[in-house]
């Protein structure tokens, strides 16, 4: 029997359903779980009991794994596989994080629109979040698709911005909200990287935009009117027609598209109720630069379009 698949919009995330990832997938029954992915950007497979060995091995299925983030130097690798990232709100000895910690001070960043690791030279393709306990309120996750966000953009917009590249970093998104804990060796292992405003998916040849809070400036413009271009765009892309939100339930497994989306946690109470989530990243081909052909542009950029988005 093949997949269930349940769509929660015709083009934009959908529920799994009839599947067992704990056990080793046949090759067409993954052919048909990359195709709902190439398709709706965002799967919910739920009912999922995995250990972080099968957790870890789906997410091999669909490339190398970028490993849990070294900045953030909060996990435990007596918790968590080192090529995991622990997205919960518990220190070392399972207790819950104090309201002053690193790590929590370190996470509130992911209640910022953000894409993962676009502050890597090779971004995130893929993410697979597998909740082992949930708040049992708020802590919700959404998501926003940037293929639709950017058919609906004005067509001179879109040619306007075709070929631009903005400058990535985490230190920009940390930053937005006061966090500057790092070190000169943090700063010197992760420095500003390009990737394209606008990207086309080789599976389906759709463009879409690319978009995080960690986009501090656009190649070309004054750093003031890049970032303006940028707000204003991920204002855009995150209206609510644009947007799921996932409502967590123990054991759900979520795996969305870093290419083509945005999301952001919601927020709960961190400081009562226990949050214990992992997260794998999927490495991308290569940068978003490489894979478009282009390159940084140098000479100044005239200004945006007078052209109001829908």
């Amino acid at each position: 029997m093949g997949l269930s698949i349940y769509p929660i919009t015709p083009e934009f995330a959908a529920e799994v359903g009839d599947l067992d990832l704990s056990k080793e997938l046949e090759p067409s029954l993954f052919a048909e779980i990359e195709q709902a992915f190439w398709k709706y950007a965002v799967l919910i497979f739920p009912g999922q009991v995995l250990t972080q060995e099968q957790h870890r091995q789906f997410a091999l299925r669909f490339g190398p794994l970028e490993g849990g983030s070294a900045s953030e130097r909060a996990a435990d690798p007596r918790r968590i596989h080192r090529e995991l990232t622990d997205v919960s709100n518990l220190e070392p000895g399972e207790g819950l994080w104090e309201a002053q910690s690193r790590k929590r001070l370190f996470q509130m960043s992911n209640r910022l629109w953000h894409t993962d690791a676009s502050f890597r030279h090779i971004p995130a393709y893929a993410s697979l979040l597998y909740a082992r306990e949930i708040a049992p309120i708020g802590g919700h996750t959404e998501f926003s698709d940037q293929r639709a966000a950017y058919d609906d953009l004005p067509n001179l917009y879109k040619y306007w911005m075709d070929d631009m590249v903005a400058e990535h970093s985490i230190f920009h998104s940390r930053g937005r909200l006061g966090f500057t804990d790092f070190t000169a060796e943090d700063r010197r292992a992760m420095p500003p990287v390009a990737q394209v405003l606008v990207r086309t998916l080789p599976q389906t040849q759709r463009k879409c935009l690319y978009l995080a809070s960690h986009a501090g400036r656009i190649h070309g413009m004054d750093d003031e009117e890049g970032r303006e271009v940028i707000d204003k765009l991920i204002e855009h892309s995150t209206q609510r027609q644009y947007v799921y939100t996932h409502r967590w339930r123990p054991n759900d497994l979520v795996l969305w598209d870093n290419r083509c989306t945005m999301h952001r946690g919601t927020d709960f109470d961190d400081l009562r109720w226990r949050r214990d989530m992992q997260r794998a990243t999927v490495k991308d081909a290569s940068n978003t630069l490489e894979q478009e052909g282009l390159a940084i542009r140098e000479k100044n950029i005239t200004p945006a379009p007078n052209e109001e988005f829908p």
